[in-house]
């Protein structure tokens, strides 16, 4: 490798040449050691500081969304048969956002952006995530206003959120808090047992014609809108709540 010093540092993905140039400028990088000026050439084994850091190199960001059928674990914990990890087969190195009980299915997204998962699992940043649910009796109006006003479950009540019939025994459900195994234990303390649950939407991401088991990248309009949703969005602090079902 022999190349030039403001080449060198934007193709780390650090900042651009011209950028790199008035780092250079203002005496920040140096090369082994020593204060770098304009022109200077890089080679193998050099080692260039800006501000005495090392570069790093930024790593290409990857958002995917996978149709997550029933059986498949949502943990990168290799020694789970069912992980996800596994499932989706990805070259580099990914980790889901939130959470899929084993036992559902529909959307989850993946990706290698920490920064994206700490923003999305906040529950404080009213984040919707929308489900089809299927019960194992009738589904009542009592049942609904119940489900919609708050059930008390792991020693608190839930929030309030949207509930709807859409079927003698299947009610649609969007949440903005993500407890574990939110849905199932809301139901079963309205004495009903969940048969299925499916999430077919998470904030501006719906699940569409994405077949079962398969997954896709982001385009490039939904990145820019979950970018604009998450502008305001805090990161998660420790003991936030996650994005399960």
């Amino acid at each position: 490798m022999d190349t030039s010093l403001n080449k060198y540092i934007s193709e780390t993905g650090f900042c651009s040449r011209r950028e790199a140039d008035k780092y250079i400028d203002q005496l920040r990088v140096t090369i082994n050691g020593i204060e770098a000026t304009k022109g200077n050439r890089v080679k193998s084994g050099d080692v260039v500081l800006v501000d005495g850091e090392p570069i790093k190199k930024k790593v290409t960001a990857i958002y995917m969304a996978l149709n997550k059928p029933k059986g498949i674990t949502c943990t990168t914990d290799l020694k789970d048969k069912t992980n996800i990890i596994h499932f989706i087969n990805y070259k580099s190195r990914i980790f889901p956002i939130g959470r899929l009980d084993k036992r559902s299915e529909g959307l989850i997204f993946l990706t290698n952006d920490g920064d994206i998962v700490n923003k999305i699992l906040r529950a404080g940043n009213q984040h919707e995530k929308e489900y089809i649910v299927m019960v194992d009796k009738p589904v009542s109006n009592e049942f609904v206003e119940k489900m919609k006003n708050g059930v008390r479950i792991l020693g608190g009540v839930t929030k309030t959120c949207y509930v709807k019939q859409v079927g003698p025994k299947v009610f649609k459900i969007v949440l903005t808090q993500g407890l574990n195994r939110q849905i199932r234990r809301m139901c079963e303390a309205l004495n009903y047992n969940v048969v299925s649950l499916k999430r077919i939407r998470i904030m501006n991401m719906t699940l569409g014609n994405l077949p079962l088991g398969k997954w896709r990248f982001f385009t490039p309009d939904e990145i820019e809108t979950i970018n604009l949703m998450l502008k305001n969005s805090r990161k998660t602090a420790e003991g936030a709540e996650g994005m399960d079902e």
